[in-house]
């Protein structure tokens, strides 16, 4: 194994620890996956990875559950800086199962983890989380329910992620509305700040 292929396999660890960690709410190993300034930014929340933990507590207490599930990973390393650096995009399907106008459902959001990485004393951290949202569904959980949507609510969200920004929203969320999507400005943007990151820039 190269050296090179070696930081990849750690930095894919550290991808899948995440999403194992968060969602079997391993508060003390999901820690380790972060330098000391990381944030998260998701539809529901953006800031600390404190915070997130934080929030995400207090949405286990009330029942919330949202569970990921990975794809394939392309990684960019910029080894020659002063701390190594890494954009990893990941696959990823989000799942979250509520009770949307008295009618339990599940949202399957299929997108990609935008991971903005950097090694310190060896060992590599997320200095930021950012998520791309390519399309998503609803669907009662059980296939004989009907479940009718109120079109106003559901057309204030982009297509990417509009029904599980609907479903969000119905249990209580602000949902953010300017999230990046498979195309269009905010993607190219955060597309941009990728490559400024790899140059040595800060995080955005």
């Amino acid at each position: 194994m190269t050296s090179e292929q070696a930081e990849r396999l750690a930095i894919r660890e550290l991808i899948e620890s995440w999403a194992v960690w968060r969602d079997a709410a391993d508060w003390g190993r999901f820690r380790t996956v972060w330098h000391r300034e990381g944030r998260m930014w998701a539809t529901w929340f953006q800031g600390s990875w404190e915070d997130f933990i934080k929030a995400n507590r207090e949405g286990f207490a009330r029942g919330v559950r949202i569970l990921h599930f990975l794809g394939g990973s392309s990684i960019d390393l910029a080894m020659s800086l002063p701390a190594p650096r890494a954009i990893a995009q990941t696959k990823m399907t989000i799942n979250q199962r509520a009770v949307v106008h008295d009618v339990e459902v599940d949202v399957a959001c299929t997108g990609r983890f935008y991971d903005f990485l950097e090694k310190r004393n060896g060992q590599w951290g997320l200095v930021l989380r950012r998520l791309v949202y390519e399309k998503d569904r609803m669907d009662p959980v059980d296939p004989s329910a009907t479940l009718k949507l109120e079109p106003a609510l559901l057309a204030q969200f982009p297509m990417g992620y509009r029904y599980l920004a609907y479903l969000q929203s119905t249990i209580g969320y602000a949902v953010k509305k300017d999230m990046p999507e498979l195309t269009g400005p905010a993607v190219e943007t955060l597309y941009a700040k990728g490559k400024e990151w790899l140059q040595g820039q800060p995080a955005p």
